[in-house]
């Protein structure tokens, strides 16, 4: 792969779940909706997906390599016929583009069939997986998701519920889960609450389960809420049943990636708008740095909101002078010098005529490895622009994430390695400023409750050393994530 199409975090994935009442009519809606909601999360995906449903007796599934609009079409779709589903797409890590990896994953148990998609990365998955293994339990995926499967089937208690939370206990980590038994839709937070999810009122009576609000909205729904650190949502026939199953962390560690990058715009994180808290971002850069300019530029799609709070507070003009390809694929690109000259062209473009002869303030959301970084100075460059400044709204990334982002190891992230100042003149730019990690909590609006390691080196969780081992060797936290 060319690595200026990579030098950004990654998400692992997008979870939906769907529960329909039993006056629905068409057996396909809920596989339907399933489909619909991910859609809205691809962002969070793009590698691979899936989608089960049940049908009150045993499970259907579907799954494939590729985009949304790839894997699925009307033939697969409408064979999966049932009132419950349970959806996933999915970003993979290093060495984990392979089917055996596609969630959901589906699994035969003593309580009937089980089904569960994850979003997350168990930091103990290592330890849990040897148990199961000397156990006599095989495993067919080299993912902590089908562990935390096979501890819930194996788990003791007199219902789902009950297993659930007995499992629960023994994960470190994070995790954002929808399981579904053949009847009953569940879905569980981590105690830390590292990773989103809500859950929403459709417009039929029935109930959907996604990780972010914006596939909520997507499908209609008005009331929603998240599910809390800890808390087991169960949805049946009977209803909706909710409870804290697992004490809450003594201090939540909400990671600070949904609010930087991952999460859409459109979508609500920890009770905030995601799109006002980056305009915040931006309005609180230009306090820390200003610089004289003509205009403002972001870097598409996620920094421009940073981007217009920096023009905003500023009074200096925002301009879309830089235009991205949003459909480069990521899989058919092979190093070459050649592709390396022009792979910034595959995925942005410029506007010299908004550019030419101005000082330009370039906006991105965060610099994880600088040549995205230095190949975009470039080119505005070449577009005629007198000076480039470079304005980052995060601090420096100088560590690596064990909570399920695909950050790279530490000696991969530039901050790790250079000085603000070095990585400026790395990157080629006139001047460079991170946002402040105070002035980035004070514009989310919180002092504490947010896990900031990529940028302290300081985790909630313990790290056991064998997954920091994992990690150097493959590039990803324990496990390959999910």
């Amino acid at each position: 792969m060319i690595e200026l199409l990579f030098d950004q975090p990654h998400e692992e994935c997008g979870i939906v779940g769907i529960y329909l009442p039993q006056s629905i009519a068409s057996l396909t809606q809920a596989a339907e909706f399933s489909l619909f909601g991910l859609i809205a999360l691809q962002h969070r995906g793009q590698e691979a997906a899936g989608i089960a449903v049940s049908d009150g007796k045993e499970f259907s599934y579907f799954k494939g390599q590729g985009l949304l609009s790839q894997v699925f079409d009307n033939n697969n779709l409408h064979k999966l016929t049932g009132r419950l589903a349970l959806g996933h797409t999915r970003y993979s890590t290093t060495g984990a583009s392979s089917t055996r990896n596609i969630q959901p994953y589906i699994i035969e148990t003593a309580h009937g069939p089980l089904a569960l998609a994850h979003n997350g990365n168990i930091t103990n998955a290592e330890q849990l997986r040897q148990r199961l293994l000397q156990k006599g339990i095989g495993l067919t995926s080299s993912s902590d998701s089908e562990i935390l499967l096979m501890q819930v089937a194996g788990a003791t208690g007199q219902n789902w519920v009950e297993r659930i939370a007995n499992a629960m206990t023994e994960w470190q980590g994070a995790y954002s889960l929808v399981i579904s038994s053949r009847s009953a839709l569940y879905a569980l937070r981590d105690p830390w609450g590292f990773r989103p999810l809500s859950v929403g009122k459709l417009p039929n009576g029935g109930y959907v389960v996604a990780s972010e609000t914006c596939a909520l909205d997507m499908l209609g729904v008005s009331e929603w809420s998240e599910v809390a650190p800890g808390e087991l949502v169960r949805i049946s026939q009977h209803g909706i049943t909710r409870q804290s199953v697992c004490p809450p962390a003594s201090t939540s560690a909400l990671c600070t990636f949904e609010q930087i990058y991952f999460s859409r715009s459109d979508s609500i994180w920890d009770g905030r708008s995601i799109n006002a808290v980056r305009e915040r971002f931006g309005a609180q850069l230009f306090k820390e740095a200003p610089v004289a300019a003509d205009v403002v530029l972001g870097v598409p799609a996620t920094s421009i909101p940073a981007a217009i709070g920096y023009a905003h507070a500023s009074g200096i003009p925002y301009t879309s002078g830089l235009i991205r390809n949003n459909y480069i694929g990521r899989s058919f690109i092979q190093p070459s010098d050649e592709l390396r000259k022009i792979a910034i062209k595959l995925k942005f473009n410029v506007l010299p005529s908004s550019l030419a002869g101005k000082r330009v303030i370039l906006v991105d959301d965060s610099i994880v490895r600088g040549n995205t970084s230095k190949a975009l100075v470039q080119l505005i460059r070449e577009a005629g622009a007198a000076e480039v400044h470079l304005r980052i709204a995060c601090p420096p990334i100088q560590h690596p994430c064990f909570m399920g982002v695909d950050m790279g190891a530490a000696d991969e992230l530039i901050s790790h390695k250079l000085s603000p100042a070095e990585i400026c003149q790395f990157v080629g730019a006139d001047s460079l400023c991170f946002l402040s990690m105070a002035g980035m909590m004070s514009a989310i609006g919180s002092t504490n409750g947010y896990c900031n390691a990529c940028f302290t080196g300081q985790y909630p969780v313990a790290i056991p050393q064998n997954g920091k081992d994992r990690f150097e060797q493959t590039g990803i936290g324990g496990l390959e994530d999910d």
